[in-house]
Formats: C-alpha cells, structure tokens, sequence
C-alpha cells in the first residue's frame, strides 16, 4: 500500500520575540533554510527582538545567554567557527526575499517606535492582526 502522499509546507511564518541574540540568530537560520528551500517566509520581530532591525546594528544590543559574552564576541565565535554571522544570516534573508515586519506595539512598550531601522531591507511595521492576516492557513507558525 503507497502512503498518501504528503502536502509541502509552502510558507514559514515565525514570530521572533526573544531578545537573545542566540534566538534570534536561529531565528535567521530557519528563515534562510525555509527560503532556500524554495518556501515563502515572514519574519515578524516584536518586544526585544525588534532591536535587532534597528540601524545600523541594533543586533549588538540583543541579550546573550551565555554568561560574560556579548551579541558580538557570539557572533565573532561562530564566524570563526564557519557559522554564518547574523548579518550573513540577515543578508541571506533579504536576497532570498523574506518579508520583514516589525510590531508596532512592541517598538512603543519600548519607546523605540522613533528609533530608525534598517535602511537596506524593506521592514513592514504592523500589528499581530496583519502578521496574522500575511500567515497561510497551510503554512508553520513558529514562536521564538
């Protein structure tokens, strides 16, 4: 008997919330993998996590969870350690056409609703009901 065959996840829709640079880096991971891989995704950054489409490197500003580090000395170590940097990561997502969107609640709980943001990517500022109205019904939704 041939098992049913199985339906292609065609969009990735992830909402990233964590301010650990570490979360959000494997944020940009799955991102860059899914679009790789010919799915759509939206990337829909909110509360501490919006700091990291802040100009000109709001990523340096992420909490790492690794006791003494920062964003940077994590990012340097991977480099040398042959994992993609955040901004490869972020680069990565823009050439392969993720849609970004920031949380216009999020940025004004943290008064960075002024704050200016990433000038080489298109960021959508938007609420959940428009993430949620960009999210298909037949895609994933990931919470990190």
């Amino acid at each position: 008997m041939d098992a049913a065959p199985t339906k292609t996840v065609e969009k990735l829709s992830l909402v990233v919330f964590s301010g650990s640079f570490e979360k959000v880096h494997y944020a940009l991971v799955m991102a860059s993998a899914a679009l790789a891989t010919g799915r759509e995704v939206t990337l829909f950054f909110t509360m501490e996590a919006s700091r990291a489409l802040l100009a000109p490197s709001g990523w340096r500003h992420l909490r790492p969870d690794v006791q003494g580090a920062t964003a940077t000395s994590l990012d340097f170590g991977y480099s040398e350690r042959g994992v993609a940097t955040f901004e490869e990561l972020l680069s990565a997502c823009v050439e392969l056409g993720a849609k970004f969107m920031v949380c216009e609640m999020g940025l004004r709980a943290l008064g960075l609703e002024q704050e200016k943001r990433r000038a080489e990517m298109t960021i959508e500022v938007g609420g959940v009901v428009t993430f949620l109205n960009d999210a298909r019904k037949d895609g994933e939704m990931l919470f990190i």
